[in-house]
């Protein structure tokens, strides 16, 4: 949200349920929060959309059931960024997708390629990235971290050595 936010996105769409990721992403920005999931999910985002579906869409998780329903609401012609790392060997909805004319990108984030220009905004004050950790554990907790994330107890862990 807040490279979007950034990028100058009038509209932010998040799916969510959960009040504290809920909570942060409208202060990172949000304009719309979807709590439905799956058919109802898409039906709601393209209901938001006057029927047509998300320009971008990213999927966060990696599992079959976001990559659905992130490819079923982006708009013919949209984009979906994967960024959740895939926990399935095919991308679902493959010809559907390639004859909207779909892009479907991914991979590892290359943070290194954006330090220069997003750090002065973090020290500055004027991004605040840092706020998804909402627990710090030592190298010992990383398994109740985990466990912590898992049930939705805790947005991202941050491991302090």
């Amino acid at each position: 949200m807040i490279a979007a936010r950034r990028l100058g996105a009038e509209r932010i769409i998040i799916l969510g349920r959960h009040p504290d990721r809920i909570a942060l992403a409208n202060d990172f920005g949000a304009t719309d929060v979807v709590s439905e999931r799956g058919d109802e999910a898409v039906d709601r985002v393209r209901a938001l959309t006057d029927g047509l579906g998300a320009h971008s869409v990213l999927e966060c998780v990696g599992l079959e059931q976001s990559a659905v329903t992130a490819l079923s609401a982006v708009r013919p012609g949209g984009a979906v960024g994967r960024v959740g790392v895939p926990q399935e060997a095919s991308i679902p909805k493959g010809q559907e997708t390639f004859f909207d004319n779909v892009t479907i990108a991914g991979g590892p984030a290359p943070a290194r390629a954006y330090v220069e220009e997003l750090l002065p905004d973090v020290f500055e004050g004027r991004i605040e990235p840092g706020r998804v950790f909402d627990r710090v554990t030592n190298l010992n907790g990383v398994p109740d971290g985990y466990r912590a994330m898992n049930d939705r107890e805790a947005i991202k862990v941050m491991v302090d050595f």
